[in-house]
Order: structure tokens, then C-alpha cells, then sequence
């Protein structure tokens, strides 16, 4: 009973590193846009 109940921790545990690192990716794309568009908003200055 121990075992399983580590496994599913083990599990849940990755499960949601997964999920934290896609939402980082998430938010470095989005940043990635707004200093794109930071960028050309200053160059047509």
C-alpha cells in the first residue's frame, strides 16, 4: 500500500512540473512578443 501511495505521488509530482513548465513556456512566448512589438513601436518612432 505504501509503494502505490508513493507511485501516485511520484506522479502527481511530475504531472505538475509538466504543467509549471508549460505555463512557463507560455509566458516566455508572450514576452517574447511584447518586446517584439516594444522594439518595432520604437523603431517607427
Amino acid at each position: 500500500m505504501t509503494r502505490i501511495a508513493v507511485l501516485l505521488t511520484a506522479l502527481l509530482a511530475l504531472g505538475a512540473c509538466e504543467t509549471i513548465k508549460g505555463a512557463g513556456q507560455d509566458i516566455e512566448s508572450a514576452g517574447q512578443v511584447i518586446q517584439d512589438e516594444a522594439a518595432e513601436t520604437q523603431a517607427d518612432m
